[in-house]
């Protein structure tokens, strides 16, 4: 049975992927429902995975994570074995836990103390380096996700960067938000321009039609070919999705329900441009749980949403 899901998987330099992600801290992950999902998803086409292990932050700087470096537990490195065994690849991507800390998103974390600024880089930097150590037989792994209010803070993420390439061989990326990616100061010492894909791509109310949706990537995609010529670097969609409310096109980031003919219209229009560009080089879907349970929003499981997937990636 892996070996003919395996056979199924596409190439590889092309990414055709999803986040697996968890209701709770991730023990999920370690699960045989990840397994189950993992087979699940490389039957749609997906040749990529990502999940994204957590740590909490603090106003004060505090970082704090559930890691045994010596004795990793199996939600953290589980997924990879299981991936590799059906031909998939990991891409593992930490989060920054933010909810009660008083910042509003992560993109909201930053610190004007001295002290906690510098706290805060020291436990960061001490976390990312223990994910990336114990996951190092990961095929990516991505430094820092939407933390772009600290990008001034250049030299601490160069410091950063360079204890995961001490511990890990795989592709590094950042996670840029996608209002944030060409301020990133940093590109020059990753393997690929990282973006966090949720640009708005209609201006105005009402339901947006096919055509709007393409104008809209088509303002979009030449400030990607810009960096990515400016960088030398590709660009990988580090995360993308729509969940099904009428707002999706204006505010892809914002949950709703109630119009899933404009998300399955906007999910496929992004993988044929994805697919059509000669830059991006592809994406991670948000997002799917584990045994697929009916949890929360962007529901990718959906039977009609997996329809576009496979149409798009089989």
């Amino acid at each position: 049975m892996l070996l003919a899901l395996a056979a199924v998987a596409a190439d590889p330099s092309i990414v055709q992927g999803v986040t697996v992600s968890t209701p709770t801290y991730g023990q999920e992950w370690g699960s045989d429902a990840m397994a189950s999902t993992l087979d699940e998803l490389v039957s749609d086409g997906v040749n990529w995975v990502s999940y994204h292990p957590y740590a909490r932050v603090y106003r004060d700087g505090r970082v704090e994570a559930r890691l045994d470096v010596q004795a990793p537990p199996d939600w953290i490195v589980r997924p990879i074995r299981e991936a590799h065994a059906r031909g998939v690849k990991v891409m593992v991507k930490p989060h920054l836990a933010y909810w009660g800390s008083g910042f509003g998103w992560r993109g909201d974390i930053t610190f004007d103390d001295p002290v906690a600024r510098e706290r805060f880089f020291r436990e960061y930097t001490a976390w990312i380096e223990a994910v990336a150590r114990v996951t190092r037989d990961a095929d990516a792994f991505v430094v820092g996700t939407e933390l772009d209010a600290t990008l001034a803070d250049e030299a601490a993420w160069r410091e950063v960067i360079r204890r995961v390439r001490a511990v890990h061989g795989g592709h590094l990326t950042y996670a840029a938000n996608w209002d944030g990616f060409d301020r990133v100061p940093f590109w020059d010492a990753l393997d690929a321009v990282g973006v966090q894909a949720y640009f708005p791509l209609v201006g105005s109310s009402g339901s947006p039609t096919e055509a709007d949706v393409h104008a809209g990537w088509d303002r979009v995609l030449p400030r990607l070919h810009r960096v990515s010529a400016q960088t030398g670097k590709p660009v990988v969609f580090t995360e993308l999705g729509y969940d099904e409310g009428p707002q999706a096109a204006r505010e892809p980031w914002a949950s709703g329900r109630g119009a899933p003919e404009l998300q399955r219209m906007l999910l496929r229009v992004a993988l044929e441009r994805v697919a059509a560009d000669p830059v991006v080089r592809g994406v991670f879907l948000w997002k799917w749980f584990p045994g697929e349970l009916p949890h929360g929003d962007f529901q990718v499981s959906r039977p009609d949403l997996r329809a576009v997937l496979r149409r798009a990636w089989r």
